[in-house]
């Protein structure tokens, strides 16, 4: 057997050999029947289990047992999925694309984490024997009601699950997309992360068939704000996944994007937490998040041996929300709120993440993204701020009347789009040039010093990074190089230009988004041949995608956007299915639930 046969075996740049497809395959169909199994078991009353297990953690948490134990599968399972990402994506950082999928390790911490989500929104829609699980309930069949939560919780869910198995048939296509960002990627985490309105949702249908006597004793509250906590710190461990190249320092779009991202999860997840929880919510949910993200990034780091991810801040925006609550008037007007908040997070919260940055990113948010960052940052927060206040409203059962809801909701999505484009649509100078300057500095392993000089020589004005990342190659290196005249730069450290290391230069100047590669490895499963670091060459900048996802097809134009607007479509409609369960639960829920003390004062429709 040939080595270049050898390597396409090992390391495949489609679809996983058809073995492991058969084998991942025999092992969801496993799965799955034990689950229903499991459902059947209960249903019939051949089994108690789901009860008694349900029923006892129930009564710690004050919620009947058809909550409390999906609440309880569906949070571990999401915790051990977000595990499983964020190793995953270290691991393709460091050492490029998998051999197989079941070949790498984190794999199964995300198959297992989605299919206990999944699990979670099917024990929540089967568990309930004999009671109709509130007045929102849907009919599923004669005699078997399920919660709102549990049909959201099985959406997503299925949503997410589904992604895994449609990754492998998106590689058969169109090859390895070695970018957080890939359709199929968006179905993962964003099923994942959507899942959690389906928890919130669920948490408010027990509660409505909590006694008053159980809610309103210390304990209770004490559990219910720890829930609260749980779940809204979820939804920003959801809504951040998004940001995961940026908090590898690999990320493949403008670093204008990164800033809008930020503000709009930090606008819809504190807001939503502070107008639902009551006092102190934003910053109870900022905590839970860092805790999280904080253990992942030891374990990730320090435990498993690979490059550990940072996380962004919000401290910075849970207090000018906590702070901007205070004024009472602006809470007793939610939507109101929500934008002003936005808008607060977009700008001082911003500023607070930008020194964040300073501290924990190589690419730091620097003078080249001040004004449209911060123009992004306020329209992702007003919008994220927009739909956390309809979230709450709608957990509060006080949606405004369905006109005025829809097009907040509308507008807000056309506002995230929009932001998302901007970010993402780059250009590419057609007579940029660079001619590198290479000195050794070890021979084997082959490290280098490298002086670049760009030409024409004003093509970077204020730059956002001109920079050189070496990754794939067993680690990650990624280093801003220092300007030492017109449009030349030089690196600070040796960067590795051997082996399976892929190493390029890499420019960032307002719009401008580009690549040169420095050292590329023969690949024969693409095919590729190699690009080698000689001293004196000169090479045209080129896309950033044509060097940092080497292995994705492009011949398929047509068809890959087919296959993007299809995945787009099931994301909308996931959306859709999302603010229609929370409209459901908001309009048919029962009664208001009643006001509580906002700083001291009454007010009707939000937390304390």
């Amino acid at each position: 057997m040939g080595p270049a046969l050898l390597a396409v075996e090992e390391r495949p740049a489609g679809g996983a050999a058809l073995g492991e497809v058969v084998l991942a395959s025999a092992l969801g169909f496993a799965l799955t029947a034990a689950l229903l199994g499991l459902v059947w078991a209960h249903r019939t009353g051949r089994t108690a289990a789901l009860s008694r297990a349900g029923d006892a953690l129930g009564r710690t948490a004050h919620v009947p047992g058809w909550v409390a134990l999906p609440t309880v599968l569906t949070t571990a399972s999401l915790l051990v999925a977000l595990l499983g990402m964020l190793w995953d994506i270290s691991l393709h950082i460091g050492v490029g694309r998998d051999e197989g999928p079941l070949a790498n390790p984190a794999h199964y911490l995300i198959l297992l984490g989605l299919f206990g989500v999944f699990s979670g929104g099917v024990l929540a829609c089967s568990m309930p024997l004999g009671e109709r699980p509130g007045p929102a309930a849907v009919r599923f069949l004669r005699g078997w009601d399920v919660p709102v939560g549990g049909v959201l919780l099985t959406a997503a869910g299925f949503y997410a699950l589904l992604g895994f198995p449609l990754d492998d048939v998106w590689h058969r296509l169109f090859g390895q997309d070695v970018t957080l960002w890939g359709p199929t990627h968006l179905m993962l985490i964003g099923g994942a992360g959507l899942s959690v309105v389906g928890l919130l949702v669920l948490e408010m249908e027990g509660r409505d068939g909590t006694s008053p006597d159980d809610g309103g004793r210390r304990a209770g509250r004490r559990a219910r704000f720890l829930r609260q906590a749980a779940a809204m710190g979820g939804l920003l461990l959801g809504l951040s996944v998004f940001q995961g190249e940026f908090d590898f320092d690999v990320p493949q779009f403008r670093l204008v994007l990164e800033p809008f991202m930020v503000a709009g999860a930090a606008g819809a997840a504190l807001v939503a937490a502070r107008l639902w929880m009551g006092r102190g919510g934003a910053l109870a949910a900022t905590a839970f998040f860092l805790l999280v993200r904080g253990t992942i990034s030891v374990l990730v780091g320090p435990v498993l041996g690979e490059i550990p991810p940072t996380f962004p801040l919000y401290l910075g925006s849970a207090l000018v929300v906590e702070v901007l609550a205070l004024a009472w008037p602006l809470v007793r007007r939610p939507l109101a709120f929500g934008a002003v908040a936005g808008a607060l997070v977009g700008t001082a919260g911003t500023a607070v993440e930008a020194l964040w940055t300073r501290l924990t990113q190589t690419l730091e948010w620097n003078g080249d993204v001040l004004v449209e960052g911060t123009v992004m940052a306020v329209v992702g927060g007003v919008a994220g701020g927009l739909l956390g206040a309809l979230l709450a409203l709608g957990l509060r059962r006080r949606l405004p009347r369905p006109a005025v809801a829809r097009s907040v909701l509308v507008l807000a999505l056309v506002a995230v789009a929009g932001g998302v484009a901007n970010g993402v649509v780059a250009t590419v100078p057609d007579d940029l040039e660079a001619t590198f300057t290479v000195e050794e500095v070890t021979s084997d392993p082959r490290t280098v010093d490298v002086s670049v000089q760009l030409s024409p020589a004003d093509a970077v004005d204020d730059p956002a990074w001109v920079q050189i990342t070496a990754w794939q190659g067993q680690g990650l290196v990624v280093t801003d190089l220092e300007r030492t005249g017109p449009g030349v730069y030089r690196t600070t450290e040796p960067v590795p230009v051997h082996g399976d290391w892929k190493t390029l230069l890499r420019v960032h100047d307002g719009r401008v988004l580009t690549a040169v590669p420095i050292h590329l490895p023969e690949d024969p499963a693409i095919p590729a041949d190699g690009v080698a670091a000689t001293d004196g060459v000169t090479r045209a900048a080129v896309p950033e995608v044509d060097v940092l996802q080497r292995e994705r097809e492009r011949s398929g134009g047509g068809l890959w956007t087919a296959a993007g607007l299809v995945v787009l479509a099931c994301t909308l409609a996931i959306v859709a299915a999302l603010a229609w369960g929370v409209g459901r639960y908001s309009r048919l829920g029962g009664g208001r639930l009643p006001g509580r003390p906002v700083d001291g004062r009454v007010v009707s429709g939000v937390g304390r």
